[in-house]
């Protein structure tokens, strides 16, 4: 990076799903939320980010200036549609070519870094440093290793392929990424890392747009939840439960129903199910098109279809809403790199209930924020809500250390972090440069702006 310029221009790839998409559908998630807010507090430093992502519409524009500082390359690669996340490592060579082609008309040295996102970003992000003799940054966001230990019941392996790539990806970065400690060390230990070049940079939450429920004067917070809640259309005489997500099996929204049906079953013994909590399913199909039909199918199964609302994505202004009227918040993932649901429903002052699994255990501070659950057994599931949601006082408690959990998150010092790694890697890259390209040299000094690198 030049060393007379305050802050870089960087290409930042996200190839199978553009940060403009609507979290919750396809395979929008958590990593589009992460692409835009790091993109938008890097640009708050005076950073120029231009986002490469694949066209999906011929409806889309070219290029779209997204806010200040910040622009969304819709780049050609294969039919806009009827192409999911597994056809697109054919369609790798038309988007690195669409990527070239466009920085072909800029002055020669443009961009000081690349930061690619996931493994399939990472495999352009690869060529794109290499042609332009600039660093490569990459975070992943999920490995197939670490996904086909922790594999949901009746769900697909990740291909080999995936794994040869990913493993590809690490070995050419100058910098790897990881959200958490936990992270780093299976980027180490599944991947074969280099230490050295592994840093920690938490994501962030926006705890402006994601705070507690503000009652109006004159009103308590119970009022303003029931007035909430009626908006909304949720039940205000019985416990609510909110599932925000893709509806696929990684992130185990059967495991809720199935703990659904055990609280119904109990209720039914005792001959009273006031207190079946509703479940609130907000989110799309993701990877089978018939996801949210085979969850309404095992709710029938359960005899829980009374018990169960399905509604789809909403905006990130809304979601807000919705994380504050309900009295908790379930995150039962097989496998989660960091949890942004858990720590924006923390943000809000509502207790998680999530699964012990990667960065969920850094997010949710048991008993204090929310509760960690230690299997993805529906009985155990049942018992653990089941015990919460009859418990208004530690519900209370809980709440009060969720907002207090969540300000440990920040998009600011997450970019104040990330410009230090791509300062380290540009370093590296020199290092590995003047060493003749060998892997695993290394000419950081484990400095990464966030929580130390990996070693």
């Amino acid at each position: 990076m030049s060393e007379d310029r305050p802050a870089p221009r960087v290409a930042m790839l996200s190839v199978h799903t553009s940060p403009l998409d609507q979290p919750g559908t396809g395979d929008a998630g958590g990593m589009n939320v992460y692409v835009l807010e790091l993109s938008r507090a890097l640009a708050r430093r005076g950073a120029e980010v231009e986002i490469y992502t694949r066209a999906t519409s011929s409806a889309q524009p070219k290029v779209a200036d997204a806010e200040p500082g910040i622009r969304v390359v819709h780049v050609p690669a294969g039919p806009f549609e009827g192409l999911d996340k597994n056809d697109l490592p054919g369609q790798l060579c038309a988007f690195t070519a669409g990527v070239l082609r466009a920085e072909a008309h800029r002055p020669a040295g443009w961009y000081d870094v690349v930061h690619s996102h996931y493994w399939l970003s990472g495999e352009v992000g690869w060529l794109a440093a290499e042609r332009w003799d600039v660093p490569l940054v990459h975070t992943m966001h999920t490995m197939a290793q670490v996904k086909n230990a922790a594999l949901a019941p009746g769900d697909t392996p990740e291909p080999h392929g995936r794994i040869i790539g990913e493993e590809q990806v690490v070995a050419e970065s100058d910098a790897l990424v990881a959200s958490t400690r936990e992270e780093a060390d299976d980027l180490v230990r599944f991947c074969g890392a280099d230490p050295d070049r592994v840093h920690v940079v938490a994501p962030g939450v926006d705890l402006a747009a994601f705070a507690p429920l503000e009652p109006a004067a004159g009103e308590t917070t119970a009022q303003a939840r029931q007035a909430l809640r009626e908006r909304l259309g949720l039940p205000v005489d019985r416990p609510v439960v909110l599932f925000a997500g893709r509806v696929q099996l990684l992130k185990g929204p059967d495991v809720l129903v199935r703990a659904l049906g055990v609280l119904a079953d109990r209720a039914r013994t005792a001959g009273d199910d006031a207190d079946v909590p509703t479940l609130v399913v907000l989110g799309g199909a993701s990877g089978r098109p018939t996801a949210v039909r085979e969850l309404e199918a095992l709710a029938h199964q359960e005899g829980v279809t009374e018990h169960l609302v399905v509604r789809p994505p909403v905006s990130r202004a809304e979601l807000a809403d919705w994380y504050r009227a309900v009295d908790a918040v379930a995150v039962p993932s097989h496998s989660e790199s960091f949890g942004l649901v858990a720590a924006e429903a923390q943000a809000c002052g509502t207790p998680v209930v999530a699964a012990a699994v990667g960065g969920l255990c850094t997010v949710v501070v048991d008993d204090v924020s929310g509760v960690l659950v230690m299997d993805h057994e529906p009985a155990t599931w049942a018992e653990v809500l089941g015990d919460l949601l009859a418990d208004p006082a530690r519900r209370d408690r809980l709440a009060a250390g969720a907002r207090r959990a969540s300000e440990r998150f920040s998009w600011d010092r997450a970019a104040a972090a990330m410009l230090d790694v791509y300062a380290q890697a540009a370093k590296t890259r020199q290092t590995r440069g003047a060493d003749g390209g060998g892997e695993g040299s290394s000419g950081t000094d484990g400095a990464d702006g966030s929580e130390g690198s990996a070693r």
